[in-house]
């Protein structure tokens, strides 16, 4: 009932982590998820999951600890790939500089 104007939204992304050279905490790789960014993607993002690194990640969020990789090549009966939700320790970077540093 009482609206607090100074409570952060938890929606709202926080755009200097995104524009940054540090990737996001949810990201996916399926164009339908609301974490999927194309942009980010281009980049390149690598994987080092429980210390090694990583390649298959479709999904990974950071701050839960976990990464969703596909099931061989298994599919569902809408041809997405079936998925396996793995937890331990994960560390994200890019791969590539945004574009606006490579000019620079």
């Amino acid at each position: 009932m009482t609206e607090t104007p100074d409570a952060p939204q938890a929606d709202a992304p926080n755009s200097d982590a995104v524009q940054g050279d540090t990737p996001p905490d949810r990201l996916s790789t399926n164009y339908r998820s609301p974490f999927f960014k194309q942009d980010l993607l281009e980049r390149g993002i690598g994987i080092r999951f429980k210390g090694a690194v990583r390649h298959d990640v479709e999904e990974y969020c950071i701050s839960e600890g976990w990464i969703r990789v596909a099931l061989g090549k298994k599919v569902d009966r809408h041809g997405n790939p079936l998925t396996l939700k793995l937890s331990g320790d994960i560390e994200a970077w890019f791969e590539r500089p945004a574009a606006d540093k490579a000019a620079d």
